[in-house]
């Protein structure tokens, strides 16, 4: 399978659900999906026809996508999904790209995002956080929409008790994420660490990766992992040799 590596030059068709996604959001997607390679198939489906696609028609000719008509025969049902997999498949076998990304919070996507890993091509899935976990784990790489926009700075903290503040939604999720990226880490960390007890900032990404498509220091207040792990000195001890990072976990008891 191909790298999942910004030095790469990987072909990538981006096919994006115009009825599950945000076109505010298209700009930020394309830079996403261009660390990863070259997007040379740009696609969007939808109803054109329904009033809601307004804001992707103002996109098209600015980044050069192709727009699919789908037409809603049945209301209720989005024959969006189908048009786009039927589409995939076709990229996939006759186009010669690298990887996908699938812009959607829709898992009518999961069967396909496995079937085209399944032929050593790599899929990067974009949406948002409410995207159920069989499509972002379905993904090598997912990017919730959430993190594409600047986040509030997320503490990342030993202790499990929350600081005094109004009861709030923002809140619980920043309790929740305290108490869950420790384990990932150890987990990352037990996978990825060497024979001297060190473990390369790299590979621990990787790890992370492979344990949760979806971690992404971002959700945390970090553009990078290194920053994450700089900013949490009482979680990680951090090093630097011939200008490669290692990362060693601190003693937990």
């Amino acid at each position: 399978m191909p790298d999942i590596n910004v030095e790469k030059n990987n072909r990538i068709a981006m096919l994006i659900d115009g009825d599950n996604a945000q076109a505010s959001l298209l700009d930020s997607m394309l830079t996403e999906a261009s660390k990863y390679g070259v997007i040379n198939i740009r696609r969007i489906y939808g109803d054109w026809t329904n009033p809601e696609m307004k804001g992707w028609k103002e996109t098209l000719n600015t980044h050069a996508f192709q727009p699919i008509q789908q037409f809603r025969y049945t209301v209720g049902k989005n024959a969006t999904d189908s048009a786009m997999i039927i589409d995939a498949m076709d990229i996939l076998y006759t186009s010669g790209v690298d990887g996908f990304c699938l812009v959607s919070s829709d898992s009518d996507y999961t069967r396909l995002a496995t079937r085209i890993r399944e032929k050593n091509l790599f899929v990067i899935g974009i949406g948002k956080k409410t995207t159920p976990e069989a499509f972002v784990k379905a993904c090598d790489l997912f990017v919730y929409t959430e993190n594409l926009i600047p986040p509030e700075p997320i503490t990342l903290t030993p202790s499990t008790k929350a600081a005094a503040s109004p009861a709030s939604t923002p809140a619980k999720k920043k309790v929740a994420a305290q108490n869950n990226t420790p384990k990932i880490f150890k987990k990352a960390f037990d996978l990825a660490v060497g024979e001297d007890g060190w473990a390369g900032l790299s590979q621990l990404g990787n790890k992370l990766r492979q344990l949760d498509p979806a971690f992404d220091p971002r959700t945390y207040g970090h553009s990078q992992l290194l920053l994450l792990i700089k900013a949490h000195p009482e979680w990680f001890e951090l090093r630097q040799q011939s200008h490669v990072h290692y990362v060693q976990l601190r003693n937990q008891k």
